[in-house]
């Protein structure tokens, strides 16, 4: 199935835009709850006013907060912020590190995160759990497990490590744009015919077609030998 995201996904990369570790931090932080599309309007401005640690562990808490509000939960997602910035001056002389066991214990930072920094920014591959991920994988039965540090490891047992990082990526593109959590496109979907879920959503193809979002649509449709018409 892997093997076969990657027809289907040959280019995969992160969703948030981001140039260092630091920027990429924040941008997962600001993530939770939140599209990427949200995130991604808001940090241009927040990463040319705060470039670099320090600048957010000094930040003024007022205009922070107002630069994030729109993603939502904005109170808690400064507190985090500016704790990292704090966390990274006083520990890690303004970096952010490169291990997972120094970057859970950051303000703001849980496994997916470390992950997400450890993949995109550095290079180490991680399993990303997200929302997409964690149901996904459930629906293909490739786990039962619920709790996410069970899930990553299970999978981490199932996919060679140096294929982590873009399996997650692919995984989470799936699930974006085909395997929706109340309606799967099933009729265009490339994993039908290894999917133990395949018919919990339309079978159909037209009806199928009509679900698939995002850029890689004609591509998808093309797979499932159908033109990208039928969306229009």
């Amino acid at each position: 199935m892997n093997r076969t995201l990657k027809v289907a996904f040959p280019h995969v990369y992160c969703e948030l835009d981001f140039t260092t570790p630091l920027e990429l931090s924040v941008a997962t932080i600001l993530s939770a709850q939140c599209t990427d599309v949200r995130v991604n309007q808001v940090t241009p401005a927040l990463f040319a006013r705060y470039p670099d640690a320090r600048a957010y562990a000094e930040a003024d808490r007022t205009e922070l907060e107002e630069l994030i509000r729109s993603t939502g939960f904005y109170r808690n997602k400064a507190n985090s912020i500016i704790g990292l910035g704090q966390a990274l001056v006083s520990r890690f002389d303004g970096e952010v590190p490169g291990r997972l066991e120094d970057l859970v214990t950051l303000p703001g930072f849980g496994r997916k995160t470390a992950n997400v920094v450890l993949g995109n920014a550095f290079g180490v591959p991680g399993i990303t759990v997200d929302t997409h991920f964690g149901r996904l994988v459930r629906r293909w039965r490739w786990t039962e497990e619920t709790d996410p540090v069970k899930v990553e490891r299970a999978v981490g047992e199932l996919i060679e490590r140096k294929e982590w990082t873009d399996l997650s990526h692919r995984i989470i593109f799936h699930g974006r744009r085909v395997c929706h959590a109340r309606k799967p496109a099933c009729g265009v979907c490339i994993l039908a015919k290894d999917c133990p879920s395949y018919g919990d959503g339309p079978v159909d193809k037209l009806a199928a077609a009509a679900l698939v979002k995002g850029p890689e649509t004609p591509h998808l449709l093309a797979l499932a030998g159908i033109g990208d018409a039928v969306t229009e």
